[in-house]
């Protein structure tokens, strides 16, 4: 995954809105500014060579990249899949972006992270829609949490477009639809939700085009039975390539994922380009051992025999801890020997480091113990694992990273 263009110097730290004002103020991404988080983690390093490489990159113009992508946007502190995320992660540099791609009751493409998240990334509940979902509001009794499903596929279109989202979250202890709304966590914020605007996938490629990014669209598993009204899953994975070819772009430009292997398959073999950059994705399962190749449920071989070229793990599967030192997995290796190109998620998904980092990093918790860790991982999958490109929730930080280290 290769840089674009040419970027103006983000050395003088402009305040986030004058800066998002400035860049989008139409046309394509033309500054990045990297804001405080990259300075703020460096700092934290302990001194060596990687703290002394990365200051030495202070103030230096960088320029938008393709190994920093933007995980639904930079959903760190801006409502996932909005036009308002997008832009910020273009903003800071994310030279691709992503659209989890879902249906609508009239199988419409629109994006959100599962079909069934509406409950918890907008305000349906509190509107009149709330009686379609697939399961209404039930507030929370003794140690029972409160509960509701909302899918993209209960409403139409044009209901999904009267939506106004909001960040990821829910309130278990809710005894009200409006104080389920609630829950964000305490390291996020609900500061830029005001006025925040929901995209379909069709809207998400403008978009995008016109930032200057290229596009990871992912293909969601279904939460109904397919076909779902005559809606085959080839017909889902086929309808989302072609908005690509009806917006006219390129298929060089566009990384289609999928966690079903058959919808992979299903691209290489009957969408010609836009098949040749299908990423398969995979995740931790409980079980896996990164020493020992009978725990990995991908057989390597077999997948590049069948045409895929790009295997994306979740970060755990690709690092590990070898005296004090964090490394690239026994997996990782093997994956490359087998001539895949590697891709992983989500750098900042998890938070403050202080804990262990939780699920992402549980390969390593050993040696995470602080927010600075974000860039000693980075470090690993870039140097040593030699991925293509990292999904992050606030791309910032990788964008200067790669801009330093000249990937």
């Amino acid at each position: 995954m290769k840089k674009t263009t040419i970027l103006v110097s983000a050395a003088a730290i402009l305040s986030a809105g004058q800066a998002f004002a400035e860049a989008h103020d139409g046309g394509a991404q033309t500054a990045v500014d990297y804001g405080p988080r990259p300075a703020y983690l460096i700092n934290k390093l302990s001194d060596g060579e990687l703290k002394d490489q990365l200051m030495s990159c202070m103030g230096q113009e960088g320029q938008p990249t393709k190994f920093s992508i933007g995980h639904r946007g930079a959903p760190l502190q801006f409502p996932e899949h909005t036009v308002e995320s997008n832009r910020a992660a273009a903003l800071q540099g994310a030279g691709i972006l992503e659209c989890d791609v879902t249906f609508t009751a009239d199988q419409e493409l629109v994006c959100r992270h599962a079909q069934n998240d509406l409950h918890t990334t907008t305000n349906i509940l509190t509107t009149d829609l709330a009686e379609q979902c697939t399961t209404g509001f039930t507030a929370a009794e003794g140690d029972t949490a409160a509960t509701a499903e909302c899918r993209t596929s209960d409403i139409t279109l044009a209901e999904f477009r009267t939506l106004e989202p909001k960040m990821d979250a829910f309130d278990g202890q809710a005894s009200t639809a409006e104080e389920f709304q609630g829950g964000v966590a305490p390291w996020r914020t609900t500061l830029y939700s005001d006025g925040a605007t929901l995209m379909t996938h069709a809207e998400s490629i403008a978009l995008f085009d016109e930032l200057g990014a290229d596009f990871t669209p992912e293909l969601k598993s279904p939460s109904v039975e397919m076909p779902f009204d005559g809606f085959s899953q080839e017909d889902y994975a086929a309808k989302m390539i072609q908005e690509y070819r009806d917006a006219g772009i390129e298929a060089s430009r566009v990384w289609p994922q999928s966690f079903n292997l058959d919808d992979v398959l299903y691209w290489i073999e009957n969408e010609d380009e836009f098949g040749q950059q299908a990423v398969y994705l995979v995740e931790w399962t409980e079980g896996f051992d990164e020493q020992d190749s009978s725990t990995w449920q991908q057989d390597f071989e077999q997948l590049a025999e069948q045409g895929v070229q790009y295997l994306a793990p979740s970060i755990n599967m690709l690092v590990t801890v070898e005296g004090e030192e964090i490394v690239a997995s026994n997996y990782a290796e093997a994956a490359k020997e087998a001539g895949l190109n590697l891709i992983t998620w989500t750098l900042e998904r998890s938070g403050p480091l202080t804990d262990g980092g939780g699920w992402y990093y549980q390969s390593v918790s050993d040696q995470i113990d602080g927010a600075e860790d974000y860039y000693r991982v980075l470090h690993t999958l870039a140097q040593d694992v030699e991925v293509e490109g990292v999904f992050s929730d606030w791309p910032a930080t990788v964008t200067y990273y790669a801009n330093c280290m000249g990937l």
